[in-house]
């Protein structure tokens, strides 16, 4: 599943944390400055950035593409040399370029979420002062647009890009497979595990480890900035004053959900794993009744069928409790941002602009932290798939 895409694996992965360790700390250590021995302006890591598309090639923004870039190029080389593989080009720079797309677009909401504090705490002095000037109102409008100009093309692009990242591994895993088709061909379910399985794993093991890399990311950008939110807000409901309040409540919040859901839908990725073995075995027997007449008798379909159903019945039942916990949490987290500012709304200690600031932060925070409750129906249908390529791939060994 791995090595057929990746240069050995556990390698790979384990100097990819490091190697993003050493550059994070080396960055917020100093090396976010280091942009003035290249010819920036003293100071501009410090500098107070605009809120607007301008943003994106100030100083502070230039020197990181360049770090960026360099950062990869070095790691690149590294296994280049320490381990050729046909597709180091696609798992490396590929992938340093979808980290790079998510990153980004992290900083594309940090900047949107500072244009909500001046343009509606704008709205609120015009309506409780009679009025003012409507060219604000357009011009902030405009700036908006184009800030999402840049983040609809961006994340278009970027999927773009996935799509054949995805099909790159599938051709990876693809190609390992058919090479061992010897040794695998007389497995239930070989066909489909080639043709099927491979395609789901390599495109659901990038949708998770992009939304894993975005929330980390998100958390990364905004829980500094809910920290300091936090300040304004001091009283929860039903706990009263405690300090760094904002960031409890989400931790508080997205823990209680993660771990209710672990509980209900223990069950879900046994059950999903045998369906598809009870899936493979009914099909199996359809395709030798094409070429066979002694087989798919319909007694022996019939037998086959009840254990279809009778898996597909219990998954049924299992999936009604865990979507009805899952449903009402997400309904429940749609008020609850506004449930904890409602004593500070109450005391009149936040404007409206602070308000919608701090909803917005508040919000990404807890879906960085609710990752796994987001997840937990694609985990589960992952976990199912691994189960299978996993037996498949033990027999070539």
């Amino acid at each position: 599943m791995f090595k057929s895409f990746f240069p050995r694996p556990v390698w790979f992965f384990s100097s990819l944390v490091l190697w993003f360790l050493i550059n994070l700390g080396l960055w917020h250590s100093g090396g976010s400055g280091w942009g003035v021995y290249l010819g920036l302006a003293q100071g501009y890591q410090d500098a107070t950035l605009p809120i607007g598309i301008n943003r994106f090639w100030t100083p502070k923004f230039i020197w990181f593409y360049l770090w960026f870039f360099v950062a990869t190029t070095l790691f690149a080389l590294f296994w280049r040399f320490k381990a050729h593989h046909p597709w180091q080009r696609w798992s490396v720079w590929g992938s340093a370029f979808i980290l790079f797309n998510i990153w980004f677009g992290v900083q594309v909401n940090v900047v949107l979420n500072e244009w909500y504090n001046p343009f509606y705490n704008q709205i609120q002095n015009m309506l409780s002062q009679g009025g003012g000037d409507v060219k604000f109102l357009y011009q902030e409008a405009l700036t908006f647009i184009y800030i999402a100009m840049i983040y609809v093309t961006l994340a278009v692009f970027n999927l773009f890009f996935v799509s054949h990242y995805v099909f790159r591994w599938r051709t990876a895993m693809n190609d390992y497979y058919t090479a061992h088709w010897e040794k695998l061909r007389h497995i239930e379910g070989a066909s489909q595990r080639i043709q099927e399985d491979t395609m789901r794993f390599a495109k659901t093991t990038e949708q998770l480890s992009v939304s894993l890399i975005e929330s980390l990311m998100l958390l990364m950008a905004f829980l500094p900035v809910l920290y300091q939110l936090s300040s304004h807000v001091k009283v929860l409901p039903f706990v009263g004053e405690i300090q760094h309040s904002l960031v409890w409540a989400s931790i508080g919040w997205a823990a209680l959900g993660t771990v209710i859901l672990i509980i209900v839908g223990m069950k879900l990725p046994g059950l999903e794993f045998n369906n598809q073995k009870v899936e493979a075995a009914y099909r199996k027997e359809l395709v030798y009744g094409e070429d066979y007449e002694d087989r798919a008798h319909p007694l022996t379909l019939q037998e086959l069928f009840s254990r279809v159903r009778w898996n597909y019945f219990r998954l049924y039942f299992h999936y009604a409790y865990f979507n009805m916990v899952r449903i009402w949490y997400l309904q429940l987290d749609n008020i609850y941002g506004l449930f904890i500012l409602f004593p500070s709304i109450a005391a009149g200690t936040i404007t409206l602009g602070l308000m919608m600031q701090i909803m917005n932060v508040f919000g990404k925070v807890r879906e960085s932290f609710q990752y796994l409750i987001m997840s937990w129906p694609t985990i589960i249908e992952l976990l199912s798939i691994y189960k299978r390529l996993k037996a498949f791939e033990s027999h070539i060994k």
